[in-house]
């Protein structure tokens, strides 16, 4: 087994419907630590650079528009960056996501209990929560400096 840390976002669907406290819950009831909290104004750049595997994809301006608050009415497109340290890390943090389409999230996970699709076709999955190891080390670096963190 691996320590690892992870990226959280409470994206902006969470926010509006109030879900933070109960996604912090969550996630240290599954014995990760809390190494790392911030509240972070997304800027276009910022935006880009993490959802820079999508670069080319249908989506992509929805997307970026989305975690910047717009289509929820955050503002100053803020949101809450949380890191989590532990042993495989990025994949206990998966498994309290779930999936990231809710629907195919399972029942209990924090997608599957609150995550929905609108009937505009936006998935509303409450979170991001780094996909690799390596996903991870490069979204920390993205969105915390060193110095940010206090190691568990």
């Amino acid at each position: 087994m691996a320590k690892e840390q992870t990226l959280i976002l409470i994206k902006p669907d969470g926010s509006k419907r109030r879900l933070t406290g109960l996604v912090i819950d969550r996630l240290d009831a599954s014995g990760l630590a809390l190494v790392g909290a911030k509240v972070v104004p997304v800027s276009e750049d910022l935006a880009k650079k993490h959802y820079r595997d999508h670069v080319g994809k249908h989506f992509f301006d929805n997307l970026i528009r989305y975690i910047r608050g717009e289509f929820h009415a955050i503002p100053r497109s803020r949101i809450l960056a949380l890191v989590y340290e532990g042993e495989n890390a990025v994949a206990v943090a998966r498994r309290v996501a779930g999936a990231t389409d809710p629907e195919k999230a399972e029942p209990g996970t924090l997608r599957g209990s609150f995550g929905r699709n609108t009937k505009d076709g936006q998935i509303e999955n409450v979170l991001h929560a780094s996909g690799s190891p390596a996903e991870a080390s490069y979204e920390v670096g993205l969105w915390f400096r060193p110095d940010e963190l206090v190691g568990s």
